[in-house]
């Protein structure tokens, strides 16, 4: 049986680790061919390997407009198209805002709004491309959060960037439309990843608290894993998705049903 992404094309942004990992091994699951982006060269190049012909990896910073667009270079050489952008990369930020230095505001836009639109920004030629090719079209995944729909205190920075991103998404999705490319973002709510630790002083002092205080937020009583995400992701990268464009899809236990 062919699977759901069976002959795409794919670029993740982050997918070392965490959520773009599992992202990764969920659309090889799938079919898909896919470029493993991360900063963290020789985490990409081990899930690369791993998944054999499927996959091959680069360093690639996303703050950086050259390394954006030798990422999408890599897709269109080694596979010859492009079907799929995640700009999945970003990273953790909690604290007053009050306290907040110029350095550590810029850098946390720069790798979690910035980034994003930069990847975004290069891989748009190819995605155009593609989309001509093929009546389903081309997808366009972006990473936000649920700090994208909504807020807490502590977290201002953080939500500045994640809400920009939902701007993206509903922006480009109008914009590309016409040339049948699809703009979706995932909204998880706190997950089980490598990035929950940075996250945690923001709710307690003490770890076991912090996530107790998170459970109780989530109506279903947990706390989602990474390829509960990564299962939203696929749906809307899939043909099953092509009518779902500017869509912000909270993956949260129901949290925003509240």
């Amino acid at each position: 049986m062919s699977g759901r992404l069976q002959g795409k094309v794919a670029v993740v942004t982050g997918g070392a680790s965490g959520l773009g990992r599992a992202v990764v091994e969920r659309f090889a699951d799938e079919g898909a061919s896919i470029v493993v982006a991360d900063v963290n060269e020789a985490g990409a190049r081990e899930l690369a390997a791993r998944l054999g012909d499927a996959a091959v990896a680069i360093g690639a910073d996303h703050t950086d407009t050259g390394q954006c667009e030798a990422a999408i270079a890599l897709a269109l050489e080694t596979f010859g198209k492009l079907d799929i952008l995640h700009a999945n990369a970003g990273g953790p930020f909690t604290g007053p805002f009050q306290d907040v230095d110029d350095a550590t505001l810029e850098r946390v836009i720069d790798v979690n709004l910035m980034g994003s639109l930069k990847m975004v920004r290069a891989a748009i030629p190819a995605l155009e491309r593609q989309a001509r090719a093929t009546p389903s079209g081309a997808s366009i995944l972006v990473t936000s959060s649920l700090q994208g729909l909504k807020a807490k205190p502590n977290f201002s920075l953080y939500t500045v960037a994640k809400h920009g991103l939902i701007g993206l998404v509903r922006s480009l999705a109008l914009e590309l439309a016409p040339s049948n490319i699809r703009v979706n973002a995932v909204c998880p709510t706190v997950t089980e990843t490598p990035m929950l630790a940075h996250f945690l002083p923001g709710m307690a002092a003490e770890k076991d608290e912090a996530m107790n205080r998170f459970r109780a937020t989530i109506p279903l009583g947990r706390m989602p894993e990474p390829v509960d995400t990564a299962n939203a992701l696929l749906f809307l990268a899939s043909d099953e998705a092509r009518m779902l464009t500017g869509v912000a899809l909270p993956v949260d236990g129901g949290q925003m049903a509240m």
